[in-house]
């Protein structure tokens, strides 16, 4: 394996606890590996505001573009309520790494699955890919206007099929080699950008004849995802409803802090920027307590996509679910667990 440049972006609350924690990982697989990485640190968020009064100074931006990945933390916080914002920061990164796809796995991990709500949780397993660039988020005009009772708020919601497209293609090529369908989101009964999605997901499934194609509306596949979620394996939708429903495939399997995920270009092998789901935390921040595991399986997924090396990443996949399955739990999943306990015990599992 040849040097790999890590950048690592600790952010605020809990970021630098969990990073520092996959560093750990990193660092005892590389060293039984003889392998260098090349890792180098910077701010991004309210840390990077303290330090130069903006989310992502240019002295960020000019380590980003020399790494061959990102590994964040978490950012933001209530000290940064007003002012500038510490999440205009992330934003701002993707939109500088030109990052249109979002991967988000979720599943429940033997010995978990009491802390799913779930009657039936063994064996849930599945990812969302949420396009990251279009829709609510970024449609222009936002604004406001009005006085009084006539005040109003717009948001709009704009795609282009190019970018519906992308993230659609990526979606067919990873059910495809999943073998299984490809389950696509949509609001096609009222809104029209839906159905422009809703159009050129029938088009791209010509070129992916192999790959069944299941069309769901979001209001009734959040109510499906609940009571019925092993029809989800692959799952690609837009936006604002890979946001709202990747974050309840956290609580089907018991905690924000057992995700990870991926944000990237579509093409393997290039960089792109990962990080656990969970948020700053500020309330347990400094007690030692916060469950790394997202972002172990964070570096896990920059390892197979980035850096292009499965094995290391299967093998911390591997000890994380050994952990798991030991009973090994941090107070979020009901234990006692300290950070470090769950890093020495990843640690310990690396060769098995």
């Amino acid at each position: 394996m040849a040097s790999k440049q890590l950048l690592v972006l600790a952010g605020d609350g809990i970021g630098p606890e969990v990073t520092g924690a996959a560093l750990m990982v990193l660092d005892a697989l590389s060293h039984t590996a003889g392998t260098a990485i090349e890792v180098k640190e910077a701010a991004i968020g309210g840390a990077a505001i303290d330090q130069t009064g903006s989310p992502l100074p240019e002295s960020t931006l000019q380590l980003v573009d020399k790494a061959s990945a990102v590994l964040l933390g978490a950012v933001g916080g209530p000290k940064w309520a007003s002012g500038p914002r510490p999440e205009a920061g992330l934003l701002n990164l993707r939109r500088h790494m030109k990052l249109w796809a979002n991967l988000r796995p979720f599943e429940i991990f033997p010995g978990l699955e009491d802390r799913s709500p779930l009657k039936n949780a063994a064996g849930v397993k599945g990812l969302f890919i949420r396009e990251l660039t279009g829709g609510a988020y970024f449609g222009e005009p936002q604004e406001r206007g009005g006085e009084g009772e006539e005040a109003w708020a717009l948001d709009t919601m704009i795609y282009h099929r190019y970018e519906i497209a992308r993230i659609v293609r990526l979606g067919f090529q990873l059910a495809e080699e999943a073998g299984v369908p490809l389950t696509s989101i949509d609001k096609a009964n009222v809104l029209e950008s839906s159905r422009l999605w809703r159009e050129m997901v029938n088009e791209l499934h010509q070129d992916f004849p192999g790959v069944p194609v299941v069309h769901r509306l979001v209001d009734s596949a959040a109510m499906d995802m609940v009571l019925h979620p092993h029809e989800f394996k692959v799952v690609v939708t837009e936006n604002l409803f890979g946001d709202i429903l990747s974050d309840l495939s956290g609580g089907l399997v018991g905690s924000l802090g057992l995700l990870g995920s991926s944000s990237v270009s579509g093409v393997a092998g290039t960089p792109g920027l990962f990080e656990p789901v969970h948020g700053s935390a500020p309330d347990i921040a400094g007690k030692g307590i916060a469950n790394p595991i997202g972002a172990m399986l964070s570096l896990a997924a920059l390892m197979r996509w980035s850096w292009q090396e499965p094995e290391w990443a299967m093998k911390v996949e591997s000890a994380v679910k050994a952990v798991i399955a030991d009973g090994l739990r941090t107070p979020d999943l009901g234990g006692h667990a300290t950070t470090e306990d769950v890093v020495n015990g990843v640690i310990k599992n690396l060769g098995n």
